[in-house]
């Protein structure tokens, strides 16, 4: 059902600037999708599932791509015991300061760092130096789709430690016909 409604909603054919300044015929815009309601409840489902079977308490990542993500996560019955958090861009000025939103993690709990979509990796990269700089354990990370440009290999080498990347979708998956495929 998720990879049906990406291919739907999220695939937008034509030139685009991507966040890393790369340009590319084509754009996986996966908020377009996961922000409908039966492919929000979906991407919850899979993804409280992998934090199940990875061990994860809490389940979050980079704002903007992470948000629904853990939103849907803690959303499903099977992610009841899941927790949500979102790191932060910039640390927030006033209140707590704090880089890490959300409940607690505490001492011993573990977190599945998401992201929407993966090209080089830098946005979840990020996230993940920030939670291990602010102490949080990690049990991976996961995205909804990878457009096999690299990021992969980046996100597991700032995982380290054999942690796992699992990405639930690739654009192999969601545009399997596109000219550029390798």
């Amino acid at each position: 059902m998720l990879l049906a409604a990406l291919r739907e909603h999220a695939l937008v054919i034509g030139k685009v600037t991507l966040s890393s300044g790369r340009t590319a015929d084509y754009y996986v815009d996966a908020r377009r999708t996961l922000l409908l309601p039966a492919a929000f409840r979906a991407a919850g489902t899979l993804i409280a599932a992998e934090a199940r079977r990875l061990g994860a308490a809490a389940v979050g990542g980079p704002v903007m791509g992470a948000v629904p993500l853990a939103c849907a996560a803690i959303g499903v019955g099977e992610g009841a015991a899941l927790k949500a958090f979102f790191v932060r861009k910039e640390r927030k000025e006033h209140g707590l300061q704090r880089w890490v939103e959300g409940p607690e993690i505490e001492a011993g709990e573990c977190a599945l760092v998401v992201e929407d979509t993966v090209t080089t990796g830098g946005s979840l990269i990020e996230a993940i130096e920030r939670l291990k700089e602010e102490g949080v354990e990690l049990a991976g990370a996961l995205a909804v789709v990878d457009r096999l440009a690299g990021g992969a290999e980046a996100i597991e080498r700032a995982l380290g430690g054999g942690l796992p990347y699992v990405p639930l979708f690739t654009i192999d998956d969601v545009y399997p016909e596109r000219p550029d495929r390798g």
